[in-house]
């Protein structure tokens, strides 16, 4: 009896079940048939749909990575920028006014920070003009007159991840401090009013037109952007150094000596200030070389580890050459090495290894001892401060160290038309890249001594250059600002 019961409840689900199968195998494709076109396209409308969005999402992913690292790059490059101008003021201020006697460290410290001042307006005026903006292979145009066009979008050939006017403040760190080097040649002897012509006069027709061969568009000696004579140059040997060192040793020679050099001693007044301002130096040479790779990329490293390197590489090899002659190491010995070897770095920062970076040091540091205590001492020139033992002579001999020891691997800047890599150094097998260097420093060497030797004699037919005795004995504080660095008082 149960049986016969459960058989008509199975059989009715079954047929339940047949039916809704009826029910979804023909009425479903019927309805799908009866959908209006615009229906039955919404659905591959609608995956387009979504591509479309998948492809805005990687688009703004990758804006958004581009600005992260254009921020970045512009970041490191303000802050390069501040370091460098910190090693015009306090660094070279410092340096430099330690090493004269007191009744001149005022005088001397206003030189350098007269320059950051000077410079600055003229740069903006027209110095940046000539020397990044587009002209012929020797000097750039006025078209960037007034900063015109320099603005907050990149301009590629320079720095394509950094605003223009980022590149601008920042090589105009570099245009304020070249002519204060200078000023160490002459200490103690020139007038404000005088020095203020002569390195404006030299800014314009020395320092800019050197700028422009060698990191210009179109340069003559532009080795990024295919001037005739590629000259490796990352951060300013050629255009800093060995100008502003050449320059230095044609203003000694032309003002000549200072009263009662060199039977009378003029030790530094103070060295402690010499020793501050040198660190500060070798701090600030960080933005100077490190921020030449113009963005916080591995070649900001290379460049960073090499500077560092190169100084105390320097350091113990100016020391370790006046341990051997004098039989003890000066402090100030040791600081003017790490600067010499600071110089020497310069123009190879960014195309050494680390290795490489010691060698360039270590010859360095004994080339400008060598060039202080003998050379100088041989020829009896008054080079007040040694910016031509230091600068000149070191920035050649780097200049041309790095036509010996530039590497592909740090940097592959030359490549072949077909886009491989070229070799960079002598070491490398690329013998005439140190030609291109010595062709690089003569060119900085005629333009320094020429330039120069015609700007001595303009300015010092107009104003004249040197103070009067009276006032050289009086020292440039009193004499040219009418104060003193240093007041004692005297017992009631």
């Amino acid at each position: 009896m149960t049986e016969r019961r459960l058989i008509p409840r199975f059989a009715g689900l079954f047929f339940l079940v047949a039916f809704l199968l009826v029910v979804l195998l023909v009425v479903t494709p019927l309805t799908l048939a009866a959908q209006s076109p615009s229906q039955q396209e919404a659905q591959p409308d609608a995956q387009q749909g979504g591509q479309a969005a998948q492809s805005q999402r990687i688009a703004a992913l990758e804006q958004r990575a581009a600005d992260a690292k254009s921020s970045a790059d512009n970041a490191w490059m303000l802050t390069s920028a501040a370091l460098v101008l910190m090693m015009t003021g306090p660094g070279l201020a410092l340096f430099y006014g330690g090493l004269v006697r007191k009744k001149n460290v005022l005088g001397t410290m206003m030189q350098s920070f007269a320059m950051m001042a000077v410079i600055t307006v003229l740069w903006a005026i027209v110095g940046y003009s000539l020397a990044f903006g587009a002209g012929n292979s020797v000097i750039g145009g006025i078209h960037n007159a007034l900063l015109r066009g320099v603005g907050l979008q990149p301009d590629a050939d320079y720095a394509a991840t950094i605003p223009l006017e980022t590149f601008m403040v920042y090589q105009l760190m570099f245009a304020i401090i070249t002519p204060a080097l200078i000023t160490g040649a002459f200490a103690e002897r020139m007038k404000f009013r005088a020095m203020l012509l002569f390195l404006i006069l030299w800014s314009l027709f020395v320092y800019d037109p050197m700028a422009h061969m060698v990191w210009g568009k179109g340069g003559l000696l532009n080795a990024s952007l295919g001037g005739r004579f590629p000259t490796l140059d990352f951060a300013g040997g050629t255009v800093v150094h060995v100008t502003s060192g050449v320059s230095a040793l044609v203003c000694a020679l032309y003002l000549g000596k200072r009263l009662g050099y060199p039977k009378m001693a003029m030790p530094p007044h103070s060295v402690v200030l010499s020793f501050i301002g040198a660190c500060l130096l070798w701090v600030g040479w960080f933005g100077f070389n490190a921020g030449s790779a113009l963005a916080a990329g591995g070649l900001a490293t290379s460049a960073f580890v090499a500077t560092h390197f190169g100084a105390a590489a320097a350091a113990i090899g100016w020391s370790g050459a006046e341990w051997l002659r004098n039989g003890k190491p000066s402090v100030l010995g040791a600081v003017s090495g790490a600067v010499a070897g600071l110089v020497a770095i310069t123009p190879a920062a960014g195309f050494v290894s680390p290795m490489s970076a010691l060698a360039i040091g270590l010859i360095a540091g004994a080339f400008c001892f060598w060039m202080v205590a003998k050379v100088k001492a041989r020829f009896g020139y008054d080079d007040s401060l040694d910016a031509f033992g230091v600068h000149g002579a070191g920035g050649t001999i780097g200049a041309l160290l790095t036509g010996i020891f530039a590497s592909s691997a740090i940097n592959p800047i030359f490549k072949d038309p077909s886009g491989n890599t070229g070799p960079s150094g002598l070491l490398e097998g690329n013998a005439h890249q140190l030609l291109n260097q010595c062709v690089g420093v003569a060119i900085a060497w005629v333009l320094a001594i020429v330039g120069t030797l015609v700007l001595l004699l303009i300015v010092d037919k107009v104003v004249g250059l040197r103070v009067s005795e009276d006032e050289e004995m009086q020292g440039l504080d009193l004499s040219q600002h009418g104060e003193e660095g240093y007041y004692w008082e005297t017992p009631a």
